[in-house]
């Protein structure tokens, strides 16, 4: 009897961080992804019925998309080891994030998340940061791209490899699933 709980038990933490990724990860992810893009592309656009827009243009701005995908994806595939490894700690985000009252809210323990390399995460987080800043101010101080789509097009290549690599392995149940 006590597997068959702990397996429920189980199972409902993973439902519960799948269900947190679903809601503050992928969701957001693609919101953000759409704005990001629309705003280089109208950007680009701008640009281009300015007279600006050359090869360069098209190069750096590639190189900006490309290099959030690869950002983008990197921090998913971390995301993905949490949601494998440690179900509890998205679970237990999204029970915090789920709690209606402050005054009513119940202490939920912090789980705490042990692999090798932890402590270089917040590195990583700040090393991608920098890139994004230092590329786009890079690429519009060459007056390759204008200011908007050169700070627009990482962030949306990030947004949208976010969402693009959550897909399918988060999907909401299927109507199959409930019968």
């Amino acid at each position: 009897m006590p597997k068959v709980i702990t397996a429920k038990r189980l199972e409902s933490e993973v439902e519960k961080a799948q269900d947190y990724v679903r809601t503050h990860i992928v969701f957001p992810s693609s919101i953000l992804g759409l704005a990001g893009m629309l705003v280089g592309l109208i950007g680009l656009l701008a640009q281009l019925i300015s007279g600006s827009y050359g090869i360069e243009t098209f190069a750096y701005s590639s190189a900006l998309l490309v290099m959030g995908i690869v950002v983008g994806w990197a921090q998913t595939r971390y995301h993905q080891f949490l949601l494998r490894t440690f179900p509890a700690y998205f679970a237990s985000r999204m029970k915090t994030a789920t709690q209606r009252s402050l005054h009513k809210a119940k202490k939920i323990p912090d789980v705490t998340i042990e692999h090798r390399g932890k402590a270089l995460i917040p590195l990583w987080y700040l090393l991608g940061i920098t890139l994004f800043l230092g590329a786009s101010i890079w690429s519009v101080s060459t007056e390759a791209l204008a200011v908007v789509p050169g700070f627009a097009l990482p962030w949306a290549g990030f947004f949208w490899a976010k969402m693009f690599f959550w897909k399918g392995i988060v999907l909401p149940p299927s109507k199959k699933d409930k019968k």
